[in-house]
């Protein structure tokens, strides 16, 4: 869909790619096409579905670079000699071809999958103006109370994250201009998440909609 200057594609479960004058991919995972290649890439931890390096691997390109967490260094030095990695960590902020990049927490408040003490990110993307914002794998957590962003895209599958009542409540504390639904229709959650979360959305006054799989 497009929103302002930039265009966002859901590519299924977490992933995104948000195109504006570079190609910014988030947790691509299981793509089904391997045309746009990546200027830059964010991974927000570690689990196979986030950190896919298969998918990466599809995707880059001379003078690609991926930012994410120290624990996926090994992994990612896999891919190719000579790529950039930058490490992620909370509360760090990088900057990449104008465009700043906002790491914020992300874990788990009530659950064992994703501990806070791993330093595992979300994503406060600054598109020279448009803030994005990609949770993570994460809880309804305490510091989504300081994000600031005009798209929050937030997990509604519950299990392993916020399911979508959870996601909503989210939302209304960070109170985006637009709100999206991930972590659905692959491993966990249904559409029927997806949807109950912009019905609530919409309840609290908040903008949201379910994207179509980027195909």
């Amino acid at each position: 869909m497009k929103y302002r200057n930039l265009e966002i594609l859901w590519l299924g479960h977490a992933g995104f790619l948000i195109k504006s004058d570079i190609n910014v991919y988030i947790d691509p995972f299981k793509l089904n096409r391997d045309d746009e290649k990546a200027d830059l890439v964010l991974i927000t931890h570690g689990h196979y579905d986030h950190c896919s390096v298969e998918d990466v691997k599809k995707i880059i390109k001379h003078g690609t670079k991926i930012i994410g967490p120290i624990d996926i260094l090994s992994q990612t030095r896999q891919i190719e000699d000579g790529i950039d990695f930058d490490i992620a960590s909370p509360g760090k902020t990088l900057e990449f071809k104008g465009i700043k990049i906002h790491c914020i927490e992300s874990y788990n408040s009530d659950k064992r999958f994703h501990p806070k003490n791993e330093g595992w990110v979300g994503y406060v993307v600054d598109f020279k103006g448009t803030k994005i914002y990609h949770s993570g794998d994460s809880d309804l957590i305490p510091e989504m109370r300081n994000v600031k962003c005009d798209v929050a895209l937030l997990p509604v599958g519950g299990k392993f994250t916020m399911n979508s009542n959870e996601a909503a409540l989210a939302a209304g504390i960070i109170k985006p201009d637009l709100a999206i639904p991930m972590h659905w229709g692959s491993i966990v959650g249904s559409e029927s998440d997806a949807k109950n979360f912009v019905s609530n959305c919409k309840l609290k006054g908040i903008n949201a909609v379910v994207l179509e799989k980027f195909s």
